[in-house]
């Protein structure tokens, strides 16, 4: 039943040699990769507002300029990002970046930052679509964090089917929506142009404010630089693009970095010239498509396009997380698991981690979009940092021909970067404060596991591990509850593999128990040794555990090995398990930890 239900939600299993076919075209990683950056348009000039109209309103013609911040920055970052595109053509992106140029220990920062930034990515990307749909719809308000959830189980499911499935499925509503913008920039600046927009709506830019800083223009810049996340998604992800798999990630880059200008900088426009200020309930977008077309077909189809983009955006996190996983796992650093391809050829293991990290959050911060952004926001300004930065290093080290030029570019975006990930520390910081807590916790996780793998690695090498110690014979225990057909299939066995070495162990909790039971295995297996071990405190596993460790000091003298056979019988029905106490099961598991003791389980199949 399980089976056929997995069949039914992920679909048949590939062959390895399919995997060509699971690579993705320029358009379909266009939105897939992409989604994530372009949705931040949803929200992105909305922070911009939410800094700007704690002075006043008046001030919120400095969106403008601030925009115009946000778009060099977005410059300097799909460049430096097309530059590691070439030069770390196998993906990994921040993380390879730092790693190899800055060092393990920034390279692991940029990591830890990204697997985070990739959570959050899902997390408010289905909050803010979520809060598109209650926009529009004020009654399911009260139901965000369910509807959340729903739409986080529903894309775990979908990328579990495979990456070209999920592509072409997300296509759609993504160029949609880039369609319903257009049509809502060009309708908005038409009715500007044509005087149908009062003049008397919005400050004039350069109108004196009050109570203007500084410090507080550089804040509005750092949130309003929130609609940047996702740039890096694409150069995380050369390995999902079809060849040549650099040329192709560079001209989708450049794609989404020319769509989510045009799209960023049409919408602060709107929301500057309509007078547009932020509402807790109803998003900026909401307003502008309803001052633009009021609430008609066009207002839903936008709102509908956009709820869908900013839940599907978080497909972004799913690309990107489970291969910078995959790095970091090769590199020892998290669990091998990551490295596993499940049936459709996608690392299954990391979207299902991330599918069940993102709920937790939604749940933890009740599917609030503002209470994720700055957090979301800088951890992936602190990889930006560390990834420029690297890149700077790497072409002072090498000084490749045109390095000058690349040299700059580099430069500038690492030092905009810094400036804003500064001003997320200063201006947030009882939101992003989390962030100097996890980070060392992560990277100390990191050193622990692969700590243990090169432990493990160390003691299971032929040239290093102690020489095996020759094994003379079997002494076999076997801990019987009864006499019954499990115990007769377990002993016949043990007979195969030592007839004369056998010892079975019998704890009772009560002396009659003990006397009946010797005298019903004497006149059925005579030949075989049987121990009472009598439990006076009803335990089963401490006078066992007891006998064979005393059993094992003995043998260990005549170098012969302890073996216990546990019979156990197996349910024709799964759930038939739970009516039963579990005993070989609760002996074994204690078992398997004692050392140069070796646990066998003899399973007994139930017919009916």
């Amino acid at each position: 039943m399980l089976s056929a239900l997995k069949r039914f939600l992920i679909g048949r299993p590939l062959k390895s040699n399919e995997l060509g076919e699971q690579k993705l075209n320029k358009t379909k990683a266009l939105a897939i990769l992409s989604s994530d950056a372009l949705s931040s348009v949803a929200y992105g000039p909305e922070q911009i507002l939410l800094v700007l109209v704690t002075v006043s309103a008046v001030a919120f013609w400095y969106s403008m300029p601030i925009a115009f911040g946000v778009l060099i920055l977005l410059l300097a970052l799909i460049l430096s990002y097309r530059q590691i595109i070439f030069a770390y053509p196998h993906g990994g992106g921040a993380y390879v970046v730092s790693k190899e140029n800055l060092g393990i220990y920034p390279g692991l920062i940029a990591g830890g930052s990204l697997l985070v930034d990739y959570i959050l990515t899902v997390a408010v990307s289905v909050s803010a679509g979520t809060d598109a749909i209650t926009s529009a719809f004020p009654s399911l308000h009260a139901h965000n964090v369910v509807i959340a959830s729903i739409f986080v189980l529903f894309i775990t499911i979908l990328n579990l089917r495979g990456v070209t499935e999920s592509a072409s499925i997300l296509a759609y509503p993504v160029y949609l929506f880039v369609l319903a913008l257009f049509i809502l920039i060009s309708v908005g600046i038409y009715n500007i142009l044509t005087g149908h927009v009062s003049p008397a709506l919005h400050t004039p830019i350069g109108t004196p404010v009050v109570g203007i800083s500084l410090f507080l223009l550089l804040r509005a810049f750092a949130s309003g630089s929130s609609a940047l996340t996702g740039v890096e998604a694409i150069s995380n992800a050369i390995p999902n693009f079809k060849n040549p798999a650099p040329n192709n990630a560079a001209k989708t880059l450049i794609a989404m970095g020319t769509l989510l200008a045009l799209l960023f900088s049409g919408i602060v426009y709107l929301a500057y010239y309509y007078g547009i200020s932020p509402r807790s309930e109803v998003t900026v977008v909401s307003q502008i498509a309803e001052q633009t077309f009021g609430r008609n077909f066009m207002y839903f189809f936008i709102q509908g396009t956009t709820a869908l983009i900013l839940i599907l955006a978080a497909n972004t996190g799913y690309s990107a997380f489970p291969l910078l996983a995959v790095n970091l796992a090769k590199d020892k650093f998290i669990p091998r698991m990551f490295t596993v391809r499940g049936d459709r050829l996608g690392y299954s293991n990391g979207i299902i981690i991330l599918g069940i990290l993102s709920i937790v959050l939604i749940i933890v911060f009740e599917g609030r979009t503002e209470q994720l952004i700055p957090l979301y926001a800088v951890g992936v300004f602190i990889p930006f940092t560390l990834s420029q930065t690297g890149m700077v290093v790497k072409w002072i080290r090498e000084r490749p021909k045109g390095w000058v030029a690349k040299l700059i570019i580099n430069t500038t975006g690492a030092g905009i970067s810094f400036i804003v990930t500064i001003m997320f520390f200063l201006t947030k910081f009882s939101q992003v404060w989390s962030v100097l807590v996890f980070l060392p916790l992560i990277i100390y996780l990191f050193h622990r596991i692969r700590k243990h793998y090169e432990a493990v690695s160390d003691q299971l090498r032929l040239a290093t591990c102690e020489p095996a110690v020759p094994i003379e014979g079997n002494v076999i225990i076997l801990p019987v509850a009864g006499i019954t057909h499990v115990v007769e299939y377990s002993l016949n066995y043990a007979k195969s593999l030592s007839p004369h070495q056998i010892i079975a162990v019998y704890v009772p909790f009560e002396r009659e128990d003990e006397a009946a039971f010797e005298e019903k295995w004497n006149k059925w297996q005579p030949d075989v040794r049987l121990v009472t071990l009598h439990s006076p405190y009803r335990s089963i596993i401490q006078p066992l555990t007891k006998f064979i460790d005393t059993v094992q000091r003995k043998a260990n003298e005549s170098s012969y090995q302890v073996t216990v056979i546990i019979p156990q019988f197996i349910p024709k029905k799964g759930w038939h398990n739970i009516l039963h106490n579990q005993s070989s099961l609760l002996i074994r598991t204690h078992l398997l930890y004692r050392r140069d003791v070796i646990v066998t389980t003899v399973p007994y199949h139930l017919k009916k």
